[in-house]
This record gives C-alpha cells, sequence and structure tokens, in this order.
C-alpha cells in the first residue's frame, strides 16, 4: 500500500506545479493580448475599487493585474481533467491565498503605495498562454525571485521544462511542506475565488498491490524450511512515439503537450523507477529512443539489456532488461516472424527468449535455483488475421520449448510477458493457457476476440495444417529436430547398397494381408525401374478408398489441432469481483480491453469444463499490481493523459522460486 501512495503522489504534484503568468484576467487565447472592451472593464473595476479609498489618499497608477494560473495543465481542463481539488486544501495554495489577499490591501493602502508601485514596476514581463474556455483560475501574486510561495526554492526554469521531473523528485519531500497558516481576514481586497472541485488523477488511477503470499494455497504450498528467491517482473508497451505521430486520429482526446516524447520519457522511467522491478519486458521500444536514452537510462539503474528491432523497416520493437545484480545471462534467442514466401509468416513482429540464472545471496552456503526462462512479445494487431497470429505465437513457444527444456526432457519456469493482440478467453489465450486448440474451419477474426467481423460475406477461415512442415514446427509447437530423436542404426546401410535388392524375388512378392488393388499393388516392377501404372492410377483409385483410408493420406499435422506442453497460467484474473467488472490493460478509442499479459508455468490440476486448473509449481505467484476497470479510466479521459504515459498500463507481479540445498 506505501508502494501505491508513493507511486500516487506525484499527480497531487503536478496538479502544484509552477503557474505560469497571464496577462489580464480574461485572456483566453495564446499570443493574443486582452480584448480592448476586457481591458475597459478592467480599468473600470480598479477606479471603482479607488474610489472607496479615503479623500487623503491619491490614487494609484492604473496598471494590468498580474495574475497566475494555480495548474499547468489548465489549457484545455475539461479535456485534460486536471486535478485541481487538492489546491484549495493544499498548505502551498492557503500560504498562497493568506500572501496574496496581503498583498493587495498593501496596494489598496496609503501608507505602502510608493512601495507597491515600486514592487510592480520590477516585475518580470507577462506572457500569454491559452485557456481553454472559461477554464478555472486562482488569482496569486507573481513571485518575484523564482520560488513557490510556502515552498522551497525551485528553479521554475526547469520546471517549466519538464512538470513530470518536478513532480516525482518532489514526492519524497512532501513532509518538509509549512503548515498552513491561518487566515486573516482583509477588507477592501480581490476575494480568493476556491477552485471548482474535481476528483484527482491520484485518486481516480490508484492501484493496490494484492499481496498473495499471505492467502492459504500459498502457504500450504511453501513450507517454513523452504526459502525463495523473491523477484518483481514488469511487462509494458510504452507506445513508440514514431507510431504517435503516425496515428493521430487515435489520440485525438489527449492534449498534445503530454503526447510529445519530452513528457512521456520522463514519466515512463520514473514509474518504472519507483516499481523498481527486477526483470523488465518492454513493447514498442523506438529504436533510437533506445540506443539514445533508455539503455544508458536503464544501465545506470543496474539492468543488463537486450533488443530486437521488427523486421522490415519498421522503427520499433521489443526489449528485456534484467537486474545483473540478481540473475546471470545463460542464452539468448532473438526471435523473427517473417519468413520470406509464406503467406502465414509474413508480418514483421518479433520476440525475445533468455535463460536467467537467479544470483543468490552468499550467505545461503550450498543452495540451489532453477534457471528462469523468461519470454517478450508483440504479436500482431490486425483483428481479421488471427492465422497469422496463431503461428507468431507458435512460433514464439517452439523457441521457448527449446531453451526452456531440461536434459531429462520436463522444462524450466517460464515467464512469458507481452502484447498479444487478444482478449481474454478468445481461442488464442485458450491455447496458450489450455495447451491447445482445435482450429480447423475457425473465422480467422474469431481468433483474438478484438471485433466481431460474423457478418462479413467471406470470412477467411483457418485450414489444416497452418503453417507448411518446411517450417519445422509440429503441431505441438516443438522444432522437429527437437521432438524426434535419431533412431539408432538409421543409416547403417547405404543407399546404392539397399537399391540392389529391389528388383530381388522376395521384394516383388506381395504380401498375403495387403489389400488387393487392381493395377496398383498387384503390379510388380520392371527392370527399367519403372511401375507399370503411373501416380494418376493412384489417383484414379483414390474415390474407392473408405473415408478412413482417405483420412490415412494424411499426417497427423493436418487434424487441425495444435497443442503445446508448457503448462502457462495468467497472472490477473482479468476480472475485477469487488467492482464487477473486467480488468482492462488499454483504452483504443475510448474502449478498454485487456491484450497485454503475463504467464508463468504452473502445475495442472485437473481440467473443468473444456478449462485446466492451475496450483503453483516451482514458481509461485506472491503478488501483483491490480488492474484498472474501464470506468475508472474513462473517468481519467482514458489513456494516455498527464499521469499515464502510454496508452496501455504497466502490469506488475511478485514472484518466488523454491531455493533447495545442493
Amino acid at each position: 500500500m506505501t508502494d501505491a501512495f508513493s507511486a500516487c503522489q506525484k499527480n497531487v504534484l503536478l496538479a502544484k506545479s509552477p503557474s505560469t503568468q497571464i496577462e489580464g484576467v480574461f485572456a483566453a487565447t495564446t499570443g493574443r493580448s486582452v480584448p480592448e472592451e476586457q481591458e475597459a472593464l478592467l480599468q473600470q473595476w480598479l477606479e471603482e475599487e479607488v474610489g472607496n479609498l479615503p479623500a487623503n489618499e491619491s490614487v494609484p497608477a492604473a496598471r494590468k493585474v498580474s495574475v497566475t494560473l494555480t495548474s499547468a495543465w489548465l489549457e484545455g481542463s475539461e479535456l485534460l481533467m486536471t486535478s485541481l481539488s487538492d489546491l484549495n486544501t493544499s498548505p502551498e495554495v492557503a500560504q498562497c491565498a493568506d500572501q496574496q489577499l496581503s498583498e493587495l490591501n498593501t496596494l489598496a493602502s496609503s501608507e505602502l503605495q510608493d512601495h507597491a508601485v515600486a514592487e510592480l514596476a520590477r516585475l518580470p514581463a507577462e506572457e500569454t498562454v491559452t485557456v481553454a474556455g472559461s477554464a478555472p483560475w486562482a488569482a496569486v501574486v507573481p513571485q518575484t525571485d523564482h520560488q513557490t510561495a510556502g515552498c522551497d526554492g525551485i528553479n521554475v526554469e526547469v520546471l517549466n521544462d519538464d512538470p513530470a521531473v518536478l513532480a516525482w523528485s518532489l514526492a519524497c519531500h512532501a513532509e518538509t511542506v509549512p503548515p498552513v497558516l491561518p487566515a486573516q481576514p482583509i477588507q477592501d481586497a480581490v476575494p480568493f475565488y476556491p477552485v471548482p472541485t474535481e476528483v484527482p488523477y491520484h485518486e481516480i488511477l490508484w492501484r493496490d498491490w494484492e499481496d498473495l503470499s499471505v492467502q492459504p494455497c500459498v502457504l500450504e504450498q511453501v513450507s517454513k524450511n523452504t526459502s525463495l528467491f523473491e523477484f518483481r517482473v514488469m511487462s509494458y508497451n510504452i507506445l513508440a512515439q514514431d507510431l504517435v505521430e503516425q496515428g493521430l486520429d487515435l489520440y485525438i482526446h489527449c492534449h498534445p503537450d503530454i503526447l510529445s516524447w519530452s513528457y512521456r520519457l520522463p514519466n515512463l522511467l520514473q514509474e518504472i523507477q519507483h516499481w523498481d522491478p527486477d526483470v523488465l519486458c518492454l513493447q514498442e521500444v523506438q529504436e533510437n529512443h533506445y540506443w539514445e536514452q533508455l539503455e544508458p537510462t536503464f544501465k545506470e539503474m543496474g539492468f543488463a539489456c537486450f533488443y530486437k528491432r521488427r523486421t522490415g523497416t519498421k522503427t520499433d520493437g521489443c526489449a528485456v532488461c534484467y537486474k545483473h545484480s540478481r540473475f546471470q545471462l545463460i542464452s539468448l534467442s532473438p526471435v523473427e516472424y517473417f519468413r520470406p514466401g509464406l503467406d502465414i509468416l509474413n508480418r514483421d513482429n518479433v520476440g525475445l527468449v533468455l535463460l536467467l540464472q537467479p544470483v543468490l545471496p552468499e550467505d545461503l552456503g550450498l543452495k540451489a535455483v532453477s534457471p528462469l526462462c523468461v519470454a517478450n512479445t508483440h504479436v500482431l494487431f490486425n483483428p481479421r488475421r488471427g492465422d497469422i497470429k496463431l503461428a507468431q505465437v507458435a512460433l514464439l513457444l517452439a523457441e521457448i520449448d527449446k531453451i526452456a527444456r531440461t536434459t531429462e526432457g520436463s522444462y524450466y519456469p517460464v515467464i512469458l510477458c507481452g502484447d498479444l493482440n487478444s482478449v481474454p478467453d478468445s481461442p488464442l489465450y485458450k491455447f496458450i493457457r489450455n495447451g491447445e486448440l482445435s482450429y480447423h474451419g475457425m473465422p480467422a477474426w474469431k481468433v483474438s476476440g478484438q471485433e466481431d467481423f460474423s457478418q462479413q460475406l467471406y470470412p477467411r477461415k483457418l485450414l489444416a495444417p497452418l503453417w507448411p512442415s518446411s517450417l519445422g514446427v509440429t503441431d505441438k509447437c516443438q522444432y522437429v529436430t527437437l521432438c524426434q530423436p535419431k533412431k539408432l542404426g538409421r543409416r547403417e546401410y547405404s543407399r546404392d547398397f539397399l537399391l540392389q535388392f529391389r528388383y530381388c524375388d522376395v521384394a516383388c512378392e506381395r504380401p498375403p494381408q495387403l489389400v488387393l488393388l487392381e493395377g496398383v499393388t498387384d503390379a510388380k516392377p520392371g527392370i527399367n525401374g519403372r511401375l507399370p501404372t503411373s501416380v494418376t492410377a493412384v489417383l484414379k483409385r483414390h474415390n474407392s478408398l473408405s473415408s478412413v483410408g482417405k483420412q490415412c493420406l494424411f499426417v497427423c499435422r493436418c487434424s487441425g489441432v495444435i497443442q503445446h506442453g508448457l503448462n502457462l497460467t495468467s497472472v490477473y484474473s482479468h476480472f475485477l469481483p469487488h467492482r464487477g467488472r473486467p480488468e482492462v490493460t488499454t483504452m483504443p478509442m475510448g474502449l478498454g480491453a485487456t491484450v497485454d499479459y503475463i504467464f508463468y508455468s504452473a502445475e495442472p490440476v485437473e481440467n473443468k469444463a473444456g478449462r485446466r486448473l492451475y496450483k503453483d509449481g516451482a514458481l509461485k505467484l506472491l503478488g501483483r499490481l491490480s488492474l484498472l476497470s474501464e470506468d475508472v479510466l474513462l473517468m481519467a479521459n482514458g489513456l494516455p493523459n498527464p499521469f499515464c504515459s502510454s496508452d496501455h498500463l504497466c502490469l506488475l507481479a511478485s514472484f518466488g522460486l523454491e531455493v533447495s540445498s545442493l
């Protein structure tokens, strides 16, 4: 709970970021001064206020009143739903209000009139900013010493460049905020109008940490004498900037400022640094951003990093990073799904598969822990091409099967992360979780479950076999060279040696149990090596075969069923019982969906109504960061927003690997 509270303090501080000065009270558009009518009204208002002064006091020179916005994100406030409720109750604003009233009262008094005029003359030049509609504001006296009222000295130039950096950096110093000063009643002063109450971002987007280690099922499996190697895994689609600029129509609900990479990068890095994962799986990582910014930063944070760009002309890819103080690399396998000449694998998506060895503390003595296989991928988005998605996942599972397989034929623990562009309980999801899928005749759009194309007249359908045998992958998602061990003595005799016996009497005798087919099995080869009947004769007899005989002409690959033996289950349940709503990980066009997953190895216990049930094995799920529902994200104006700088939510889980004695 402490982690969640610390992470969400960021939004409160965003609302308290340095204000931007505007010229006049009614300034509404960028680069445009206050209209003459409004200046006249303002001048009239000042004269009326001055008319209330005693006769012996002189009239102060008419000047423009400088006010400041209380939020750096008030431009388009209705759109961004910027949190302003905390400003009314925060010590900074309360103290600013008191100072404002005091300053304005001083200006109205005759004793300090000359001093006030001199102070106003030294104020910096006012600048104009955009304020959408009638955005709420509160009058605050501008600070000339580059300090926020009631706060420690802060460099305004740095803050204006990147308010997100300020917000997160101040989170650790929230305790140093001075107490609220008592408000003093002042007459003949400009009233302080309270800001309209709105729900702050940190309350809307609150994500609880769910501790699963205290559940009875976990406690029963972990004995008192068993120690665990605990680690955290994060999966995060961080939204490549090139994809943002190519699809701006998808983000019309966002203010342009929060879509810039200069704003999003600090937010993303600070979020990752706060949750402090030991293994980090990222999708949509832009190549130049990775090499120039992300990898150097991650290395400073103690990560070893590996990156695979999408093939072709794509500029983004996947990255896997791990703390080198917690893991050592055993093997690395980049996976490219593109295969020239194959329509089923003609896209540029990629994946990464790593085999890591956990590093145990030296004080544990003679202890050992199993290696861990970590896979990361980003599957094709196209909702109509579920056949391609299925083939890509099968290729990734074949690579995991090769990397994670032990010498005894079992598997090391596996964690599979990624954006699969498929919803829960879709056929592709069930295939990963249940280990089997019958796909023959299935409409391609149905594989991922993203959209319903049932009204389409001629939908693409999946036919067996899904991919050709030349791919070298079986229907059990294994490489052919690995699943077919060599037979002893298979090549004991050469081909030439065997060919000399093809015309011997024994070879030309028809076995008595062989079914007699005229022109096929009753024929004997001639000396020239040609059969009296050609393949055409065999095809003519094909129609006379029974249905069982026809099926025997096809190998098992034509059964239309694919399988895998990794026994994977999802970290998340995809449903929020306390809200009665499904979890979502992304909000495309304002519609919530779950497409991001963390799967991990478990032990199957039974199959119930076609759904495989699991319990934790050597790899135990200890906790997870809760997800949000669609209605909650809609309250925050969807994704991205000023608080979350990607169109996906990050996934975070805590695991434990059993440590055994040597």
